[in-house]
């Protein structure tokens, strides 16, 4: 049966390099950039789009708050009137000053918050631009990555047919097995560990006795450290 086995790892691993080859080309990397990228754009352009709106609420908000401000120290403006009609000459003006460094404070704020509003406004146009240019990006690469697998697809298939004739001389609970690990992105699923050796051929993990007596036997263990399966040949 390992035998079997290898055989299949070692056709899937020929597919493997073909897949390998295409992932590697410019075509596919810009198509997957560009995918990528408009995959998360809406979300990031309605985040941003929801910040400017907020952003512009508060402004209205503290420019409302200043202009009441302006308008109540407008009523010390005559503090010479009020004064001669017995008001308190030190509780005016410490209302008047109070105000005023409140005015000042405000308008300080109302400033950084217009700064925000326009870097804001400045992120959320590159982030659209780059949008449009992805968008392009998406089209032309589309096409050509769509053209470069055509090239391909004869010697995929190829490798696919060859891998499925080797998979129904394998026992189906140890396909079952390959197939699932080569979901994890495991490449090889499967490695002999070779006599008198007592480590993983592929991680290093150090096996216990007891797992090199498994091997020994004939039993097929698994890695506890990459999770790949592990034989040894019986002399």
């Amino acid at each position: 049966m390992i035998d079997e086995l290898l055989a299949y790892q070692e056709a899937d691993g020929r597919l493997r390099a073909v897949e390998q080859k295409i992932a590697a080309t410019e075509e596919r990397k810009k198509y997957m950039q560009a995918r990528k990228f408009l995959e998360k754009a809406p979300e990031k352009l309605d985040a941003l789009d929801a910040r400017g709106e907020e952003l512009k609420r508060l402004y209205a908000r503290l420019e409302q708050k200043s202009e009441e401000l302006a308008e109540r120290i407008k009523d010390f403006e005559n503090l010479g009137e009020m004064i001669e009609q017995g008001g308190e000459v030190g509780f005016y003006k410490k209302n008047a000053a109070q105000i005023a460094d409140a005015l000042r404070g405000l308008k300080a704020e109302i400033a950084r918050l217009r700064q925000s509003v326009e870097e804001a406004a400045k992120e959320y146009a590159a982030a659209k631009k780059q949008t449009i240019a992805m968008q392009n990006q998406f089209k032309e690469y589309k096409e050509k990555y769509a053209a470069l697998k055509k090239s391909f697809a004869d010697e995929v298939q190829a490798r696919e047919a060859e891998l499925a004739a080797l998979g129904e001389k394998v026992p189906q609970d140890a396909l079952a097995k390959y197939v699932a690990k080569r979901k994890e992105k495991l490449f090889p699923v499967v490695c002999e560990v070779q006599a008198k050796h007592n480590r993983c051929p592929q991680c290093g993990m150090e096996l216990s006795i007891a797992e090199l007596s498994k091997l020994d036997s004939g039993s097929f263990i698994e890695c506890d450290s990459c999770r790949r399966i592990l034989f040894r040949r019986r002399g």
